[in-house]
């Protein structure tokens, strides 16, 4: 996880994710680039004809804001101890991240961040969710307690592989899956690649109390977890927004730990 990317705003919640950023890129000896996107066609409008019209003078006005902002945080890095650079952009912010992304070991935004499913499903890098309720300090690397949220299917075992660097700086992972259905990579496999891999973790499996995702959230709070791997969306993602699921539950969830998610 040496190249990694953060997407900057003016949120209360950048401080903790630029934070966390900025710890991940130290441990890890790497490089951070930090995205400032200026989403230029939300100043189109159209008329009742079907004619289309620029906003001219907001987007130069927004254009100049968002520079002045990039400029602030270049000052700000400037004095941090890693490397860094400074990119911008005018598309919406999910197509932002994916062409920003593209040689990314790992993409950073905040839990709320109302793109970050869309993101997780469009990127082959791992995205991190810092919480948005944390302190401004964010998540320090590495973590002392990982969960690993396992259910036997392909997004989990590639949220497994995408976290490797994160588990294997871990002081303590717990694998965590929830008694409810069969198939899959069964548990044992997930234990032994990260054993290949010098990561020793306990395995916890418990029957479901409620909701797979309460059941899960539970478990996670009992073993003190402070980041929460997991597969994306691993049934369809217009099922989960119909009827729920773990993804919807987890990236909704105020008091959710950091979540890293790969699909």
């Amino acid at each position: 996880m040496r190249s990694i990317l953060l997407f900057a705003d003016r949120s209360p919640a950048m401080a903790a994710r630029l934070e966390t950023a900025l710890s991940l890129a130290r441990a890890n000896r790497g490089h951070l680039s930090v995205l400032v996107d200026t989403p230029v066609a939300r100043f189109m409008s159209v008329d009742a004809m079907g004619g289309s019209y620029i906003a001219a003078d907001a987007i130069r006005e927004a254009l100049e804001r968002d520079d002045a902002y990039a400029a602030d945080l270049k000052a700000r890095l400037t004095r941090e101890d890693v490397p860094f650079d400074i990119l911008r952009a005018e598309e919406e912010p999910v197509e932002a991240m994916i062409e920003c992304a593209r040689l990314a070991d790992l993409l950073v935004l905040s839990h709320g961040c109302d793109f970050a499913g869309e993101v997780a499903l469009s990127s082959r890098a791992p995205v991190l969710l810092v919480p948005a309720a944390s302190a401004a300090a964010g998540v320090k690397v590495p973590v002392e307690r990982a969960c690993v949220a396992w259910d036997g299917g392909e997004a989990a075992a590639n949220a497994l592989r995408a976290a490797l660097p994160l588990l294997a700086a871990a002081g303590e992972v717990h694998l965590l899956a929830v008694a409810e259905k069969t198939g899959g990579y069964p548990p044992t496999e997930a234990l032994a690649y990260l054993s290949r891999h010098d990561v020793k973790a306990e395995f916890h499996e418990e029957a479901r109390v409620g909701s797979t995702e309460e059941t899960l959230a539970a478990m996670v709070a009992r073993q003190r977890g402070q980041l929460l791997v997991m597969g994306a969306y691993g049934r369809s993602r217009m099922r989960e927004f119909l009827f729920g699921g773990v993804t919807r539950y987890f990236l909704t969830e105020p008091g959710a730990p950091a979540l890293l998610l790969a699909h």
